[in-house]
């Protein structure tokens, strides 16, 4: 359990001047890592609480004989309250219990997600900020989301990735994600990439005349401009809406998934009040400063970075250099009643998360080897 907001974002030792940088094996560039929990450690500063880790800032005395913080007070009764105990413990004991009561029903709604890393901490705010204790949720996974059969094309299909599923399957399966996927996960579509590329290439001009134009304002070599028709014109088919086919055509299975993930969309964001998945920016400063100078764009994207390696590593350029925006909820919590409602949210955004990661994981010619 953590109470210092510096320690809210990932450190930066884990950031690299490339977005796409190339993974250790040089074989594919570097994506949202599977889940892996870390040790746990009562000494070394964290802004972790449950998640992937649970440990103590300095901020939260350690010492049997000082006083509960107000938040592991907070969590304390959120426990009491579900798991009533007459039994007498010393201070220390007490928040021992909390973190591990509090960690363990965190991994009970979160344990199987692997779509990226995530990590909850609990923030106290600052010495500029005595608000209430907030949950957060914060995404340590950079680059882009896998995609798996869904990014398959047929350049080289049938010699290395096995056969290419039907256009209409995977584009009606990438505009669902597109659709879906940041409900709960930080990060930036194709749209998001193009508005970052046209604001700073374009002075914000989306057609190619406009673009022109204002790039030779801006100082740039005429024979150097890319405009924006050349940046769409590099999509590849599954990116594009109009090839997705309707529910009807797609296997069963598949039709089952999609409708998951859209049913678990709605769930979610039909929440306002206590989402665990919602953060407004304003807010979030108040708790975690540092972020107030954070990249505009989340760490994360499902824009195919083998077709898009540059325009992705030029918009996540900045926040590679200092930090990106990878808070995927913020909310305060003020009562029992408050931590029962983000938790009841917290396990719809992961109803949405496990449905994303079925989508991914979908074999679409399970049955023809079956057969």
């Amino acid at each position: 359990m953590a109470t210092h907001p510096a320690t809210f974002a990932p450190p930066a030792a884990t950031r690299s001047a490339s977005f796409t940088r190339p993974s250790p094996s040089g074989l594919s560039p570097v994506r949202a890592n599977r889940s892996r929990r870390r040790q746990a450690s009562l000494s070394r500063p964290s802004a972790d609480l449950a998640g992937r880790a649970v440990a103590l800032s300095p901020a939260v005395p350690a010492a049997f004989d000082e006083p509960l913080a107000p938040h592991h007070k907070l969590l304390g009764r959120w426990l009491a309250a579900h798991q009533p105990s007459d039994r007498v413990m010393t201070r220390m004991e007490a928040r021992k219990q909390i973190e591990a009561a509090f960690d363990a029903a965190v991994m009970e709604v979160m344990g199987g997600i692997n779509i990226a890393d995530f990590r909850v901490a609990v923030l106290a705010g600052h010495d500029e900020n005595p608000s209430a204790p907030a949950l957060a949720i914060i995404c340590d996974s950079i680059g882009q989301v896998e995609l798996g059969w869904i990014e398959q094309t047929n350049v080289l299909a049938n010699t290395l990735k096995g056969s290419v599923a039907p256009l209409g399957w995977r584009a009606r399966a990438y505009k669902a994600l597109v659709d879906t996927l940041a409900a709960a996960l930080p990060l930036f579509t194709y749209d998001e990439m193009f508005d970052e590329l046209a604001g700073m290439y374009w002075d914000g001009a989306t057609d190619d005349g406009s673009a022109a134009e204002a790039a030779e304002m801006l100082g740039h070599d005429p024979d150097d401009i890319i405009l924006p028709s050349q940046v769409h014109a590099k999509k590849p088919d599954f990116m594009l809406a109009e090839n997705a086919a309707p529910l009807k055509d797609l296997p069963l299975a598949l039709a089952a998934i999609l409708r998951r993930l859209h049913k678990a969309h709605i769930a979610l964001t039909a929440i306002s009040e206590g989402n665990a998945w919602y953060f407004d920016h304003e807010h979030l400063i108040e708790y975690a400063p540092e972020y107030e100078d954070a990249a505009y764009l989340p760490p994360m994207t499902l824009v195919p970075v083998d077709f898009f390696a540059a325009e992705v590593d030029e918009v996540g350029r900045m926040g590679m250099e200092t930090i990106f925006q990878s808070a995927a909820g913020l909310c305060p919590i003020t009562d029992v009643a408050a931590i029962d409602r983000w938790f009841a949210t917290l396990r719809l955004g992961a109803e949405l998360l496990t449905a994303a990661q079925d989508l991914i994981a979908f074999e679409p010619f399970a049955e023809r080897r079956r057969a």
